[in-house]
């Protein structure tokens, strides 16, 4: 329903609270994924012109991506969690 708040809510908003409490903005913030390797474009489109780094399972099935991005705020952290969160997959680390 509208205007319910889930545990997922919940979550994020004490993740967003940890980010706040650890980190002094602006700061490098590491990404870590691991993604089934057909969707590792998708993955490097949300993160732009950043470099990437990206490691091959032995299989080759999946791969892991890192990321270091200047972000300004929890916020904007979040969002970017929130972005990949979108592709089927993936694994936030």
């Amino acid at each position: 329903m509208e205007g319910e708040r889930t545990s997922k809510d919940d979550w994020w908003d004490r993740f967003q609270k940890l980010l706040d409490d650890q980190n002094e903005w602006p700061t490098d913030y590491t990404f870590k994924f691991i993604a089934p390797a057909a969707r590792v474009d998708e993955l490097k489109a949300v993160f732009g012109q950043v470099d990437l780094s990206v490691r091959e399972s032995r299989k080759g099935k999946y791969q892991s991506v890192t990321a270091v991005m200047n972000m300004h705020s929890s916020d904007e952290v979040v969002a970017m969690y929130h972005a990949v969160g979108k592709i089927d997959g993936v694994i936030a680390l």
